[in-house]
């Protein structure tokens, strides 16, 4: 499967396992989605569990919020993450807070799925990474899949949960890995070990990191498709980098990213979100925090530019080959 076919694959064996579980969104049901990842859904579970919504992110969110509070199990999808800004009010104020403003006589078990990143030439409105903004709010949580096999197992574990949970699908690696060459045509999953995504139910927790290659001179901290740009970087140059992708960045794994850098002695921070106030900074102030006297190199990061995205020089604006290999070989010195 590829990583819009692993996220289809959970979403049906979830409705086929839980009547509560409904599909909701902007094209979802009948049209199947923009990139088809809820194709068939209506057809095989009717109008009433997959429907299309107006076009109105707050109204989606609102209304999924109170199918919560009535024992529904909701999937909305957000067409696009930069469409989400709408629905913020409903996600901070009502989604995050119903368990503990109830005490917990309600919960909000939805799943709130969407496309992310670049890697179509979409611009500014169509291709933002917003996920450090999520992290920020108590009560939700965020997960990242790099890999059709994680996308299913963490898509499944997150409706499972009784919380809110932003499901952010990288679109760029939504039909295939590459080597972290954005210009370059991505490689299809079907030659990834990667894309062996059994059919039937699987879990991949939250809260767990992977380990995708050991390494001893360098940890690099990574998700979505930043993993596949590390790894390639890694195979290109030979460093012996540890690659840990962290698939959730709430929950996190902090005790696998202490393990590695206190024994790496080196930390390197990627993502594709502006640098300014990103999830890195979050990460580079937890390395500091627990692993000061194991650094031999102050924390890198290498994230994307503090401005609106560009469309033509879209490229340009990745954290790419170049611009990592120059940031591990300054880590590597001395």
């Amino acid at each position: 499967m590829n990583m819009i076919q692993a996220i289809n694959s959970a979403l049906d064996v979830m409705m086929a396992r839980d009547a509560a579980i409904v599909v909701m969104g902007e094209d979802v049901g009948f049209f199947g989605g923009v990139f088809k990842a809820t194709e068939g859904l209506q057809g095989k579970y009717g109008k009433t569990r997959v429907f299309d919504t107006p076009i109105s992110e707050l109204g989606i969110i609102g209304v999924a919020v109170g199918m919560c509070a009535y024992g529904l199990r909701p999937v909305p999808e957000i067409q696009f993450a930069d469409y989400i800004y709408p629905a913020f009010d409903q996600l901070v104020s009502e989604a995050a807070r119903l368990r503990y403003r109830s005490a917990g006589e309600y919960i909000a078990p939805l799943t709130v799925r969407s496309p992310f990143g670049g890697g179509i030439f979409g611009g500014q409105t169509h291709s933002q990474s917003p996920e450090g903004i999520f992290t920020h709010v108590s009560g939700l949580k965020t997960v990242i899949p790099s890999t059709p096999y994680d996308a299913k197992g963490l898509l499944i574990a997150a409706i499972e949960d009784n919380d809110p949970t932003i499901f952010f699908e990288p679109k760029r690696i939504y039909n295939g890995p590459f080597d972290g060459h954005y210009d370059k045509p991505v490689t299809p999953w079907s030659k990834h070990p990667a894309s062996a995504v059994p059919e039937g139910y699987y879990r991949v927790p939250l809260g767990e990191a992977a380990i995708v290659r050991e390494g001893e001179a360098v940890t690099i901290l990574c998700y979505g498709t930043m993993v596949h740009v590390a790894v390639g970087v890694a195979a290109e140059t030979g460093i012996d980098a540890e690659i840990i992708d962290l698939r959730t960045l709430v929950p996190l794994d902090i005790a696998a990213i202490e393990a590695s850098v206190r024994k790496t002695g080196r930390c390197l921070v990627v993502h594709e979100a502006t640098r300014t106030s990103g999830f890195g900074a979050e990460l580079s102030a937890l390395v500091q925090e627990r692993c000061f006297y194991s650094l031999e190199a102050p924390v890198a990061r290498v994230t994307g530019w503090d401005t609106p995205y560009p469309h033509s020089l879209e490229w340009a604006y990745f954290p790419g080959p170049v611009r990592l290999k120059r940031a591990l070989d300054k880590l590597l010195e001395g």
